[in-house]
């Protein structure tokens, strides 16, 4: 599964939009919001490229990287990790949510069926 921090988050748009790019380049789009060290820029796409995040080729004296999961890819684990922690896994409980309403309680878990000798101890 993919998870991916808000700094990352944003990295990876950068390379989703322009399919390839330098730490010099990512790091322009990120500056209007972020004013963050080429140094730092650097460090998160290298650790991202070592978790097999990017996919990284040496053009002259530089790195070029590019996204290895595409957007949706991305997304799909997104919803699927919102899902799981926040609905129980349930599609209808986000469903419900999102259609406005309260998402339902989880239904209710099966209680085990007791064992014949439970029953025996329970009738004496």
């Amino acid at each position: 599964m993919i998870r991916l921090t808000p700094l990352e988050l944003d990295v990876m748009k950068s390379l989703w939009r322009r399919r390839a790019a330098s730490v010099k380049d990512v790091r322009s789009d990120l500056r209007p919001d972020r004013d963050l060290a080429y140094t730092t820029v650097m460090t998160v796409m290298d650790r991202m490229f070592k978790k097999g995040l990017l996919r990284r080729t040496k053009k002259s004296r530089a790195h070029v990287y590019e996204p290895v999961p595409t957007e949706a890819q991305a997304r799909a684990d997104a919803v699927a990790g919102l899902l799981d922690s926040f609905f129980g896994g349930s599609e209808s409980r986000l469903g419900a949510y999102l259609d406005g309403g309260e998402a339902p309680p989880p239904a209710p878990e099966p209680e085990p069926a007791a064992s014949p000798a439970a029953i025996d101890d329970a009738l004496l």
